[in-house]
């Protein structure tokens, strides 16, 4: 394998019989460079990502390791291992299932769905993880695009996948889990299987996934992932900064749907040796802090809006097992960073990474942390703040992000792919700046910038200030057009029990962000909405604030 690589490079043949995702990646001058610099990155050219984390796992000692945790269950390494083999046996024995075919996976995080991705993914198959609150029209649409022909849903969301299944046939199977009682239920026929079951030989460079964006502007797209891509990503944050051990106990609320779930609370656990708690159902601000005590989780993840409820209820219970807490998801307000460290004495573990190149690539940890700032760039990462023409800006410059690595952006058959990836670099779409010693610090999504009367405003550092105040417990900034000054600020604003939205208030917390930032940015209008839009997993939807 060389340093640098700029498409599939892998010499062992592909397992995965049926080319749909293949035949559907963007054309060799549209993708991304792949730069493996570190030893670790070296993957061999033959690699199953479940073979490697999980069935290899006892030979590290683990086998007898908590590994799936849940209020009714405990499974160990090697207890999971045969359960994902029971249900790799059923996908291939019972239906037939061939390497590459589609499988779509419906549900919350539990020990189910994740024994399940597990199964796909083991199985030379491409898992296709929805979230749990999608209607029948949208799954239509991931239906629509991924071509799935069998499906693993939770018995009690199947109504609106079995409607999307009518309107695309292609969906020729659905099995049902968390029906045990259920004559043809994914735990009854997995009953049935010797749980032995050898891992399809796929190459490094097979697809493993089709991790669908979560649509903070409104029209989701299909990042295509490999074995390779998370094994390579394994050997990044997860080794040099959040650095999890065996010990550790992980918690957290983003759906295995989403990557940033997918990552935080499977993959990098299982790369780990550590294990995992999955609740049984949502978790409430209050709940997520009763039972990090109860179970004496060690790593959390979770969105900032969510850090930011959870701090009077970690203030007031204490968390004093927690030792790490991650956010991402959406930038990080520094009013939160400080407020959760005021509630729980821990720095938090910010990151920015993507849907696209599946996990963090910017991150600090403990004393590498800069105030305002989300990190630096992860080793095996080179990232760099660029003009509108990809050449590179004095350190201290607003401008694009463009990065490089191991991993990158591959869109299955999108035409937005060559706005995401030029000249081989990676362009997310976020505004950052640079300074001397290499911390990044988020300035906004390159299409949130708000230019008003010739200065460029970065709507999350007006939300930062606003946050700042008492009254204010959520707020969402955007640019509004204005005849004279070409933009306005306009906040929305959620405020705590007890605020009255007035127009004494107004002038209050704009006065707040006058004294708190230079003044032009303070928000010419401010209205005041009982709760903003956002993404399932916690991402403000700006672009339906910018709608109203």
């Amino acid at each position: 394998m060389s340093a640098t690589t700029s498409a599939y490079p892998s010499a062992h043949p592909s397992a995965q019989s049926d080319r749909f995702v293949h035949d559907r990646l963007p054309p060799a001058d549209q993708l991304p460079i792949f730069r493996y610099d570190l030893p670790e990155l070296q993957i061999a050219d033959q690699a199953n990502l479940v073979e490697e984390l999980l069935d290899k796992a006892a030979a590290k000692g683990h086998a007898d390791r908590p590994m799936l945790r849940s209020p009714t269950q405990t499974l160990t390494y090697a207890q999971a291992a045969a359960e994902v083999n029971r249900i790799a046996q059923v996908l291939t024995e019972d239906l037939g299932l061939e390497p590459g075919n589609r499988v779509l996976l419906r549900g919350g995080n539990s020990i189910m769905m994740a024994l399940s991705w597990l199964a796909v993914v083991k199985a030379g198959l491409i898992a296709v993880a929805t979230m749990p609150l999608l209607r029948a029209k949208e799954l239509g649409d991931i239906i629509e695009k991924s071509q799935p022909v069998a499906a693993l849903c939770d018995g009690r969301l199947l109504s609106e996948l079995e409607a999307a299944q009518a309107a695309f046939p292609v969906l020729k199977t659905i099995i049902a889990f968390h029906q045990p009682d259920g004559a043809n239920s994914l735990e009854t026929r997995a009953a049935r299987k010797s749980g032995v079951f050898t891992a399809c030989p796929t190459a490094a460079d097979d697809v493993a996934l089709l991790a669908f964006t979560s649509g903070t502007t409104g029209k989701p797209k299909a990042p295509v992932t490999t074995h390779r891509d998370v094994l390579a990503m394994c050997e990044t944050w997860p080794r040099h900064v959040l650095k999890a051990t065996p010990d550790d106990i992980v918690i957290g609320s983003p759906p295995l749907a989403f990557t940033f779930g997918l990552g935080g609370l499977l993959i990098y656990p299982m790369w780990a040796g550590a294990s995992v708690y999955f609740n049984d159902g949502p978790y409430t601000p209050e709940g997520m802090v009763k039972t990090i005590n109860e179970i004496g989780a060690t790593i959390s993840y979770t969105a900032p809006t969510f850090y930011r409820q959870m701090a009077p209820f970690a203030k007031q219970h204490g968390v004093p097992t927690l030792r790490i807490s991650v956010s991402a998801g959406e930038a990080l307000p520094d009013a939160t960073r400080q407020l959760w460290k005021e509630s729980t004495g821990i720095e938090m573990l910010d990151g920015i990474g993507g849907t696209e190149v599946f996990h963090i690539y910017i991150s600090s940890a403990g004393a590498d942390v800069r105030r305002g700032a989300i990190g630096k760039a992860v080793p095996g990462f080179t990232a760099k703040i660029v003009d509108e023409n990809g050449d590179e800006l004095p350190r201290g410059s607003v401008g694009k992000l463009a990065m490089i690595g191991p991993v990158g952006c591959r869109y299955l058959d999108d035409e937005r792919q060559k706005n995401y990836v030029k000249n081989g670099w990676n362009y997310p779409g976020d505004a950052f700046m640079q300074d001397e010693d290499g911390y990044f610090f988020y300035q906004a999504r390159t299409d949130d910038m708000i230019i008003t009367a010739g200065y460029n405003v970065g709507g999350p550092e007006v939300e930062d200030a606003l946050l700042k105040h008492p009254a204010v417990a959520e707020c969402g900034v955007i640019g509004k057009p204005d005849d004279a000054r070409g933009m306005i600020i306009k906040a929305f604003c959620v405020l705590k029990p007890g605020n009255t939205g007035d127009e004494v208030l107004v002038k209050a917390l704009q006065d707040h962000v006058k004294a708190t930032i230079a003044p032009f940015k303070y928000p010419r209008e401010i209205e005041f909405v009982t709760a903003l839009p956002r993404t399932e997993t916690g991402k403000l939807q700006r672009f339906k604030l910018r709608q109203t």
